[in-house]
């Protein structure tokens, strides 16, 4: 079992920086691959990016790439997310998801467990 929760959303202006953190309990974590999902008022949950367990294969939505980085520390537990260059389409509830396979999070949008998400707003 793997617990999530997500913090680092707020108000930003366009143009600026947030970074999203995921602290993950249990001595499992090293073992997921960690994703990070967004869903936007009145849309479909949308795949933003992924990191394997090791941290040495990223995966990113083309609408984040260049602007967003997935980085992970396993000896703390943590998934992080540096979003920069905000726009107002990147306005959404962030989450957090762990799997064992990376390719569920890629290509799925699946996630074993899940956080409870993060609102992220951006102003123009």
């Amino acid at each position: 079992q793997v617990q999530l929760v997500e913090s680092g959303g707020g108000l930003v202006q366009a143009g600026g920086s947030l970074r999203l953190s995921c602290a993950a309990s249990g001595r499992t974590f090293s073992t997921y691959a960690m994703g990070w999902f967004r869903q936007a008022p009145g849309k479909e949950r949308e795949f933003v990016a992924a990191i394997n367990w090791s941290g040495g294969s990223t995966f990113y939505a083309d609408s984040v790439k260049g602007r967003f980085t997935i980085s992970r520390d396993n000896a703390e537990n943590t998934v992080y997310l540096q979003m920069n260059s905000l726009t107002p389409e990147d306005t959404a509830v962030y989450y957090c998801a762990a799997d064992k396979a990376i390719r569920d999070i890629v290509e799925v949008n699946r996630g074993d467990y899940w956080g409870q998400g993060t609102q992220v707003t951006v102003s123009s």
